[in-house]
Parts: C-alpha cells; structure tokens; sequence
C-alpha cells in the first residue's frame, strides 16, 4: 500500500479510508496486504481530485459512481451503433 500510496502522492492513510468507507476495496495477498489493480489506483486518483476540489466522501462516491455508469452506457451505445452500421 506504501507503494500505490507513493505513485499516488497521497498518504497511506487515505487509501486506508477509501477501504473503510468501501469505495475502493483492494485485493488482498494471503498476507493480508492490500494489493491495487491499475483501474483502482485510476480511481483513488480520481477520488483525491475530488477531494481536492473540496467534494465530501458522499459527493464523490456517487460522482465516481455515475462516470463509471455513463462511461458503461456510452460503450453500450456505441456497440450498438456499430452493430446497426453493420446491418
């Protein structure tokens, strides 16, 4: 966690908090460790800019949470619109 704590320029103890509120729960080694994929640092990034622009934990977990459903929806529409173009 120091590592991923180091690439993010934040403090351990905010990863620690995004696992405690479970917005961002990492995978864990047999150690117990916490290990963080890419996509989830990706996401702790995008959670401390949030922070930054002054957004409560609450705020940016739903914002968070609605990039991720409008980044789903806009694949979606586009798979469709390339399977209509393929008819």
């Amino acid at each position: 966690m120091g590592r991923a704590a180091d690439l993010l320029g934040v403090q351990p103890a905010f990863l620690r908090s995004l696992d405690a509120a479970e917005v961002l729960v990492p995978h864990r080694s047999d150690g117990g460790h916490r290990r963080y994929s890419r996509r989830q640092l990706g996401v702790a990034q995008r959670y401390r800019a949030l922070f930054d622009d002054g957004h409560p934990l609450a705020s940016a977990a739903l914002i968070v949470g609605l990039e991720d459903d409008l980044a789903t929806a806009n694949a979606e529409v586009a798979a469709l619109r390339a399977r209509l173009s393929d008819n």
